[in-house]
């Protein structure tokens, strides 16, 4: 869990700005997302297969330069 102690004579606004980068940095924010709504066994495979085919099309494309 990301956290941010206050400074001295800091702004409010200073400080939640500082926490948000923190929180998406952590990757929490799409952690979040991602358990939101219940996903089927057959969406995630799908999702993941989908996700290795990008990365297999990226790596071929990045040799081939």
């Amino acid at each position: 869990m990301p956290s941010v102690k206050v400074r001295e004579d800091e702004a409010f606004e200073k400080a939640l700005r500082r926490f948000t980068k923190a929180c998406e940095k952590s990757g929490l924010l799409s952690e979040i997302r991602k358990h939101q709504h219940f996903e089927k066994p057959s969406e995630r495979r799908k999702r993941k297969f989908n996700a290795a085919r990008r990365k297999q099309r990226r790596l071929r494309f990045l040799e081939n330069r």
